[in-house]
């Protein structure tokens, strides 16, 4: 057992499976006390069990850790309460909070449904803002505290057939940037990490969708190269950020795949023109191809007729 995180207490939401059973062990094996969130529930956000969640409180107390079950889910206000509460009344404190919970339903967005865009939009977004919120009220009365959420490539850089997923993620990267400056002031970090990670969810993306994005150009923007995608990967950098070492890193997106971790910046001006008073359309239309188009990039060009 590791000592770095000896005497904090953490939740990790959908720590079931997948990237989140491993930040909840990793957590725990640092001297971390653990409420393991998990609804239990399929990909699609189906269905319920808290099977998941506990053999994974099981796996830690075999390895002497200290750690307690929750099936709560993140998407309701009041029940991520309870997620917080459970913290508090089993271990006294919260001190470390890490979202991961997801589902996925992918269509292209002529087909997304509003129930699956309102799904997908509870559980990731709102369901990161319901327990940021109330994990924050005790964390800012304790004058400390580490978040840790999870954005994801797809929100980032864009990812066809992921409207409801990718506006979710990048949503969470804004919230994170936003709260790390309603928190910092009281010694709580928010961070948010981008995994590149092989789970259940990515298992999900079928063959003929993969084929049809590359036969169309269309990545999620991130490294091609043969790299580890292992779930466990993604722990380590969680657990720095939740760590006393990691005190002035705020405010920032980390993207993480198995041995190489970036930091990704911030929306920032590539190009810029200039003029005094207003632009016309002839103008821009004139400056465009040699200054912003100069080598822009269609992520999904048009298909040429058939003749």
């Amino acid at each position: 057992m590791g000592t770095r995180l000896k005497d904090r207490v953490a939740i990790v939401t959908g720590a079931g499976r997948g990237i989140g059973r491993g930040v909840a062990l990793l957590l725990a094996s640092e001297g971390a006390a653990v409420v393991v969130n998990d609804l239990g529930g399929n990909i699609d956000g189906s269905g319920q069990s808290s099977g998941p969640a506990d053999e994974v409180v099981a796996e830690i107390k075999a390895k002497g850790g200290r750690a307690v079950s929750n099936a709560d889910s993140v998407a309701d206000f009041k029940a991520a309460a309870n997620i917080v509460d459970t913290a508090v009344k089993e271990f006294g404190r919260v001190d470390v909070l890490v979202n991961v919970a997801g589902i996925l339903r992918d269509r292209m967005v002529f087909n997304l449904s509003e129930e699956d865009w309102d799904s997908v939009i509870a559980v990731h977004l709102k369901g990161t803002f319901n327990t940021c919120r109330h994990a924050s009220a005790r964390m800012r009365e304790q004058k400390f505290g580490r978040i840790v959420n999870f954005s994801s490539t797809s929100g980032l850089y864009g990812n066809s057939g992921q409207a409801n997923y990718g506006a979710a993620k990048d949503g969470i990267a804004g919230l994170t940037r936003v709260i790390s400056r309603d928190l910092g002031k009281y010694s709580i970090t928010v961070n948010a990490i981008a995994p590149v990670a092989a789970t259940r969810m990515t298992a999900t993306v079928g063959q003929v969708a993969r084929e049809a994005r590359a036969k169309r150009g269309i990545t999620a923007g991130a490294p091609a190269t043969a790299l580890r995608m292992e779930p466990e990967d993604v722990a380590p950098m969680v657990a720095y950020l939740a760590t006393d070492a990691a005190r002035n890193i705020n405010g920032q997106t980390f993207l993480v795949r198995g041995g190489v971790i970036s930091l990704l910046n911030y929306p920032a001006p590539a190009r810029t023109i200039t003029k005094l008073g207003r632009w016309t359309p002839e103008e821009i239309v004139a400056l465009f191809p040699s200054t912003f188009g100069l080598d822009l990039v269609n992520p999904a060009p048009a298909q040429e007729p058939r003749r």
